[in-house]
């Protein structure tokens, strides 16, 4: 009997054991399932919004517009094609050049900026800079530029530049690449960022072959806010060599934003409206 009752408190002390076991062990393959599952993240989806013109000036039919900017006041702009490229300071009232640097047959122009006190003209294909003395407009130089030049812009600490791609880089004043950053439109790569314009803590950029601008949070890449720029040369403005919407200028002086396009006979001093 004694026998007995001991092998039952046995048989009971193993069940207690093992019922403990397989408790610690659901617990922690459940911990460890919940340590591994990802964290649900909300998609970005950018803010829809309209322009409205406030006034528009006149601009040369004959500028292929790649870089816009203002710079103490001044209004300067840079144009490509083999043959026609230029870097220019223009007369808002009139759009003629007050000053104008004329590049060889070789060279096509592209984005441009001051930063540092200098001014920087980028070449499409050349892989090289053109640098100049802001205040002067003296030459600096004629530095190496490690890709495809498309827009150019900055946010008064560094440079930054597309491609044409998804990607924008962030590069210091020697043009050293420090960071680069895909941009993407509710969820998913936006390329063929064109040129640049940095307003606000917000880098603004013009699509390739679009009537439409993006507002790109320049930590995440996420695209905050779509313009749409449909319509804004009209019909009757046009003619058959008027190219695409290109060219963003914002005037920090007044916070006065223009917009302008290849080709085209008029530069708009414009409104976003929601």
């Amino acid at each position: 009997m004694k026998e007995m009752r001991i092998q039952w408190i046995l048989l009971t002390l193993l069940a207690v054991t093992i019922s403990c076991r397989s408790g610690r062990g659901t617990t922690a393959a459940a911990q460890t399932t919940a340590t591994k599952a990802p964290a649900a993240v909300a998609p970005v989806v950018a803010q829809r919004c309209r322009i409205e013109v406030v006034k528009e000036y006149p601009h040369d039919p004959e500028s292929y517009t790649q870089g816009l900017f203002f710079h103490e006041g001044k209004l300067f702009e840079s144009t490509g094609q083999y043959g026609e490229s230029s870097f220019r300071e223009v007369d808002l009232p009139t759009g003629k050049a007050a000053f104008r640097i004329d590049y060889p047959e070789k060279y096509f122009a592209e984005g441009s900026v001051a930063f540092e006190g200098k001014i920087y003209v980028l070449t499409w294909t050349n892989r090289v800079a053109f640098v100049y003395d802001a205040r002067t407009l003296e030459p600096v130089g004629t530095w190496k530029y490690p890709r495809e030049g498309w827009g150019l812009t900055t946010d008064g600490k560094q440079l930054i530049a597309s491609d044409g791609s998804a990607r924008l880089f962030f590069m210091d004043g020697r043009l050293k690449t420090l960071r680069s950053l895909t941009v993407r439109l509710d969820g998913r790569p936006l390329k063929l960022l064109n040129e640049l314009e940095y307003i606000d803590g917000k880098i603004w950029a013009n699509v390739y072959l679009s009537d439409m601008l993006v507002v790109i949070d320049p930590e995440t890449g996420n695209v905050e806010k779509v313009v749409n720029c449909s319509g804004l040369l009209p019909q009757h403005l046009r003619e058959s060599h008027t190219d695409v919407l290109n060219g963003i200028a914002w005037n920090p002086a007044d916070g006065k934003l223009y917009l302008t396009g290849k080709y085209w006979k008029r530069l708009y001093e414009v409104q976003v409206t929601e």
